[in-house]
């Protein structure tokens, strides 16, 4: 089994989908001959030709209201906006037609399209590109949202949007692209769609993150354990939209804490979500009030100062011991 960056097992989920679906087709700003600008698409222009791997015009609302068509027609798009942070150009597409087309056409069409983009800090980007917006899109009723932590995660789970009837929005965590390595199986496989991964088992408190942050909170668990100062269940939302309550609810039952990390802006963001849930779901068996370790209410900064923006192992384990000594 090989070891694969995440950027190389993107590619081979899409490399692998369009020999197994002649209806699956790729569209974006160069993502043809030039590969992708993290050459996320690199070489399938050379294996699948112009007329399944597109360069398109510099216009995100052109490029999803033309991979809606596509979906509507019957193909299998999977459109790449460059960075998040040019997605809200295409919101409109997604929000006025893709996200309902199922029930705008009483069921007779739905939308199989895929919206990938990279997103969050991480990599000294320009502003723009470093946006953690996903809450946005998760609020949207008819759109999935999907946030894979590593390679493996992104195979199967871009695997599983590109056969599901519905449009999914893939965000792909830039910081984690060549990052981390792991196992990736060659033959092509499926994780499934809306269902939380517990990463870590623990019994004194759940902790929950998604895309890059699961890494960090695996360093600030796997710190905590060394310490014998607290057992971390780590779990990785996976999917923002369907979201698992059941699993989440499970865990915060039995450790009886919570805290959530993103680096989305605080106002609004997911954790938000997450914390009112388990107030409505678990809160007699709450033996802390859920907490929340995010990004600011404010635009992310430039290079200089990009590490004071993101949550940290620090940062999280201060909240775990705030938690544990309530």
């Amino acid at each position: 089994m090989a070891r694969l960056n995440m950027v190389d097992a993107i590619d081979q989920a899409l490399a692998q989908e369009m020999q197994r679906d002649p209806r699956v087709v790729v569209l974006g700003e160069d993502v043809g001959r030039d590969g992708g600008v993290f050459r996320v698409t690199d070489g399938l222009f050379d294996r699948y030709g112009a007329d399944r791997v597109l360069d398109t015009p510099l216009a995100e609302s052109g490029i999803v209201g033309m991979a809606i068509g596509m979906a509507i027609a019957g193909h299998r798009p999977v459109a790449e906006i460059q960075f998040s942070g040019f997605a809200y150009p295409a919101y409109d597409q997604l929000v006025s037609h893709a996200s309902r087309m199922r029930n705008r056409s009483r069921g007779e069409f739905t939308c199989p399209l895929v919206v990938r983009m990279p997103y969050g800090g991480g990599i000294r980007a320009l502003e723009h590109h470093s946006e953690s917006m996903e809450a946005i899109f998760a609020h949207v009723p008819g759109l999935k949202v999907v946030i894979p932590a590593d390679p493996y995660e992104a195979k199967g789970l871009l695997v599983s949007a590109i056969r599901d009837p519905d449009p999914v929005v893939f965000f792909e965590p830039a910081r984690v692209y060549r990052a981390v390595k792991t196992e990736v199986p060659e033959e092509p496989y499926t994780l499934p769609l809306g269902k939380a991964r517990i990463v870590r088992e623990g019994r004194d408190i759940t902790v929950l993150a998604w895309g890059a942050h699961v890494r960090t909170v695996k360093d600030a668990a796997a710190r905590l354990e060394a310490e014998k100062a607290a057992d971390v269940e780590v779990i990785d939302v996976r999917t923002l939209a369907p979201f698992d309550i059941e699993t989440v609810v499970a865990s915060v039952v039995k450790t009886g804490r919570a805290v959530v990390i993103h680096e989305a802006p605080r106002t609004c963001g997911f954790g938000a979500e997450i914390s009112a849930t388990l107030m409505e779901r678990a809160v007699l068996h709450l033996l802390a009030p859920v907490l929340r370790v995010t990004g600011f209410d404010t635009v992310p900064p430039l290079a200089k100062s990009e590490d004071y923006y993101q949550p940290d192992v620090d940062a999280v384990i201060d909240a775990i011991r705030d938690s544990l000594r309530y």
